[in-house]
């Protein structure tokens, strides 16, 4: 039983790195340096959403073999596809900002070196790992980028010693007020991405699921067991760096308006050992969601153009890093990076309703998922998750735009 377990863990692992990527990080250390454990309690809730609907995804894909991309392309009018695909891509080159700016960060804290170097490295790494590897050793690379991640806030934690008592009912009670909305949106946001719906239900593919409905439907509780444990231990990271933000930054008066400004304040408040682990996590989260993120780009980019994922086209290998030049630009033109990270969710969060909309629409479908399709509890609990994420960030667009 448990090496069957084993067996079917990875693919949610990839997912996760995608949820606690530098644009997490900017919402994350906002909202602790600002409202403390406040906003703790939006991590668990938007991490059950996120739940729910990263399984319907990888049942999508286990169902049909084929990815939330490939599917929309065909089962969906063209125009409705080409609208849907031009906002994936979008929110794609969104994703690509705030990973690519992490990793340049982490480059510029470690080793001191300018931006566009480490943004420019940062999508070396990604290329290389997408088009030299094969799929399980690029997982096993994601999630060693992942334990190190993990370990990182793990010592942290104990360094910055935290009030326990206040950060355990934060975790489930909620408290909103009308100073911390928009950060708590940001943060909801920043943890339900479009490329990651559409990631899980590709990457889930490298499993053998099983050729009849029967054997399908016999293992999709492997799948459910894989996401539901990556997603959790994605919920403690996030926690954690709400958690570290709010023992240093907010114990101490100080307001955050920069990674760099994170980092370099987490020296003389926590010590150096916890300012090199806070630039070695970030290090490791730009580089390993960059590459999720372009893992993403390949498959959306080939499957709304109706083309095979083949690495050996020019495609596929323009599809790895062409939404990065977004970056570049932004870098180039020395734009306010800690601003451009939050809003880059913002970007995220306009696209979520073309691509959850899809994803409901097919799981429900007989035709397209046979016996697979979504139940009645299902799709009424995705249905009324969908209803509050699509709210929530249309009024996070109104609250940044007006």
């Amino acid at each position: 039983m448990w090496s069957l377990i084993l067996r079917f863990l990875g693919p949610g692992f990839l997912i996760t790195i995608g949820f606690i990527d530098p644009g997490n990080w900017a919402t994350n250390i906002a909202g602790g340096a600002d409202f403390s454990y406040d906003l703790l309690w939006v991590i668990t809730l938007s991490t059950l959403m996120l739940i729910l609907i990263q399984n319907m995804s990888a049942r999508l894909g286990i169902a049909t073999g084929k990815s939330l991309g490939v599917n929309i392309h065909e089962h969906f009018a063209k125009p409705v596809s080409a609208l849907i695909g031009v906002t994936i891509v979008t929110a794609c080159a969104a994703t690509d900002v705030a990973e690519l700016l992490g990793g340049a960060i982490g480059f510029r804290l470690l080793l001191g070196f300018p931006l566009w170097l480490g943004a420019f490295i940062t999508v070396l790494f990604e290329v290389f790992f997408i088009v030299t590897q094969r799929y399980h050793k690029l997982e096993k690379i994601i999630l060693a980028f992942l334990g190190i991640i993990s370990v990182s806030y793990v010592i942290e934690l104990f360094i910055v010693k935290p009030a326990w008592g206040t950060v355990a009912p934060a975790i489930v009670i909620p408290k909103i007020t009308k100073e911390n909305i928009y950060i708590a949106m940001g943060m909801l946001g920043a943890v339900v991405m479009p490329h990651n719906i559409f990631l899980h239900s590709n990457v889930i593919q490298s499993r053998k699921w099983g050729k009849t409905e029967e054997e399908k439907k016999k293992f999709l509780k492997f799948g459910k067991i894989d996401t539901l444990t990556a997603m959790g231990v994605g919920w403690a990271i996030n926690s954690a760096m709400i958690i570290v933000a709010a023992a240093v930054f907010f114990r101490n008066g100080v307001h955050v308006n920069s990674l760099q400004q994170a980092s370099d304040t987490l020296r003389p408040l926590a010590g150096n050992l916890a300012g090199f682990l806070f630039a070695l996590a970030l290090l490791a989260a730009g580089i390993s969601s960059s590459t999720t993120s372009s893992m993403a780009e390949v498959n959306v980019i080939t499957a709304f153009l109706g083309k095979p994922e083949d690495p050996k086209t020019l495609l596929y290998k323009l599809s790895t890093f062409i939404t990065a030049i977004p970056s570049f630009l932004i870098i180039l033109l020395k734009m306010d990076t800690f601003k451009i990270l939050i809003f880059s969710q913002v970007v995220l969060s306009v696209q979520l309703p073309f691509t959850l909309i899809p994803l409901l629409v097919l799981c429900r479908k007989k035709s397209v998922m046979g016996n697979l399709k979504s139940g009645n509890t299902e799709f009424i609990l995705a249905l009324l998750v969908s209803l509050i994420i699509i709210v929530l960030n249309l009024y996070l667009l109104y609250a940044t735009l007006f």
